[in-house]
């Protein structure tokens, strides 16, 4: 049985931590799939497109793997793309609750989908979108956290005109 894995998030931005991620989960399943959910109840500072456009730049490397959005439940379009598995990223214990919870919930709805969560790099384990976002908005440099089409839309949307991680006038 040939096993296809679906990662699903926000990605608002997609991280150098993602990335990582998702190269783990690639050496663990034959299909993976990188899905960007549109959820407008999170209010993301980039488009779906922006979203989709910085994974492909990040996983150019990887011709095989799938990315595509979607705006249903995750089991949902899970179950629709005839995957078994969703993959998410644990980092610390407050992130294990969380994610438990919700591979709880998905188990409920659709008990034939498996959840497995895997640990990022140790280089990883603070980073997170939200965190890269807040960075940038207060004029840090988060060249070294995100891929570089990132890194240049978020100096766009912050005003920043400098590498060195200052903001502009």
């Amino acid at each position: 049985m040939s096993v296809t894995a679906v990662y699903p998030g926000t990605f608002d931005p997609f991280t150098n931590g993602h990335s990582d991620l998702l190269r783990r989960a690639r050496r663990l399943f034959p299909k993976l799939i990188l899905a960007v959910a549109r959820n407008p109840q999170k209010a993301p500072l980039f488009t779906v497109e922006e979203r989709v456009a910085i994974a492909r730049q990040a996983t150019v490397d990887l011709p095989d793997l799938e990315i595509d959005t979607f705006d249903m439940l995750t089991v949902d379009y899970v179950r629709s793309k005839g995957a078994q598995v969703i993959v998410r990223g644990v980092r610390a214990v407050s992130d294990f609750e969380f994610e438990f919870a919700m591979a709880l919930m998905n188990r409920k709805l659709r008990d034939e989908i498996e959840t497995v969560f895997l640990m990022p790099n140790q280089a990883y384990t603070y980073l997170s979108s939200r965190l890269v976002k807040e960075v940038a908005l207060l004029g840090g440099n988060v060249d070294d956290l995100v891929p570089p089409l990132a890194a240049t839309l978020l100096k766009e949307r912050t005003g920043q005109t400098r590498i060195s991680g200052r903001r502009g006038t």
